[in-house]
């Protein structure tokens, strides 16, 4: 408990539920202000003990539930982000004059696209993506069949959290991400590989041994697997050199993509607003739902409360389960929403206060007793 007004603690209490909180309050009736995350256990223990009061939800905890619900609505979507970005960089030859494209068969741009972290050097689906498949095909299939969660466990044999993760996903797409999206050690070198390659050093030892230089810390099978695709095995050697590989064009990973949405606009730069706005052009959900930040983003800027049921009719027209599910608990609590989006009230400065009380129990070994951590809290500096 810490008074907003002067910026200290007020008490420790014994638990994290609504009874203490509650028997807390009734002792203190001039509490006129409560502010709180969203928790139901302090929803309800200051509903019971302070009914005179106002309850504020924080703004920080709102702001982040958002971001969650975003970076599932980004997860169940990558695939459109992949595929936007799946297309060759047009580049421009110095001696024509001209912007050119690789128009080349699909086997060609498959080789020379750098691996994307979806297929093996041979073409098909790396091991972890085609266990996520055969596992997402098997736990749907039984679903449908009507079976409970602990009747597949137990014929898939795996572990309960991994069946209802599979079971709870709402598309293939959402469970790939991870497998996918992956960074590796080799990522910041990439550029350098490439304009090597380009430049005509194919000879991975020497390409291996430069990196080293570089600080690179990985063997040279890191770098070999890199270039596996670049290369067309068992075949003889054309009769004019092959053209240079395209631009490498990676799509950006769900969490940049999360960033830039959740960022203000006016804060990004010009290379991530490019980026987003080609994302939101492929996307027609991402769209929907980075308009739907923005117009959150706004209401808390303005403090305008008054819009939010305007703005979660909105959301819900749209085909937005994560943030469908954010506005359901934003009902819930509407009334502690509306004070956060309409006042300057915010728990913010209790953060600080927490971890100095993390500090403390730590400094007693986590064996102190509830009375000797509540006068250090509330006596020390």
């Amino acid at each position: 408990m810490v008074d907003l007004e002067a910026r200290r603690p007020l008490d420790v209490l014994s638990g994290r539920d609504a009874v203490p909180l509650a028997a807390w309050l009734r002792d203190h009736p001039e509490v006129e202000i409560i502010c709180r995350d969203r928790a139901g256990a302090y929803a309800e223990g200051a509903r019971t003990g302070a009914p005179q009061a106002m309850q504020v939800a924080d703004g920080w905890h709102l702001w982040r539930n958002l971001a969650e619900a975003v970076e599932k609505t980004v997860g169940a979507h990558h695939g459109c982000v992949r595929a936007a970005f799946a297309t060759p960089s047009v580049t421009k030859d110095p001696d024509v004059g001209d912007l050119l494209t690789q128009e080349s068969t699909t086997a060609e741009i498959t080789r020379f696209a750098p691996p994307d972290g979806t297929l093996d050097s041979l073409g098909r689906p790396r091991r972890l993506v085609a266990r996520t498949i055969e596992r997402y095909e098997a736990v749907q299939l039984r679903l449908a069949e009507g079976k409970s969660l602990a009747a597949i466990r137990r014929e898939l044999r795996l572990d309960h959290s991994t069946v209802r993760r599979f079971a709870r996903a709402r598309s293939l797409d959402e469970l790939l991400v991870k497998a996918t999206s992956r960074s590796t050690i080799l990522d910041e070198y990439k550029p350098y590989l490439h304009q090597r390659w380009t430049d005509g050093c194919h000879d991975i030892p020497q390409l291996h041994h430069e990196l080293r230089e570089q600080g690179f810390t990985g063997d040279v099978q890191c770098v070999r697997r890199y270039f596996r695709p670049f290369k067309k095995p068992h075949s003889p050697r054309p009769k004019y050199p092959p053209a240079a590989p395209p631009e490498p064009r990676p799509a950006p990973k769900p969490r940049h993509v999360v960033r830039s949405i959740m960022t203000n606009p006016g804060h990004l730069s010009e290379t991530d607003a490019t980026e987003l706005k080609e994302i939101r052009t492929a996307c027609p959900e991402l769209d929907a739902a980075a308009r739907h930040v923005r117009d959150f983003a706004n209401m808390m800027r303005d403090l305008r409360g008054d819009l939010l049921p305007c703005w979660m009719d909105r959301v819900l027209a749209d085909d937005l389960p994560a943030l469908h599910t954010l506005v359901n608990g934003l009902r819930r609590d509407h009334d502690a929403v509306t004070a956060a989006l309409s006042t300057s009230w915010s728990s913010g400065q209790v953060e600080g206060h927490v971890t100095r009380v993390k500090l403390l129990k730590r400094m007693g070994f986590g064996r102190a007793s509830l009375d000797l951590l509540r006068r250090r809290v509330l006596h020390s500096p």
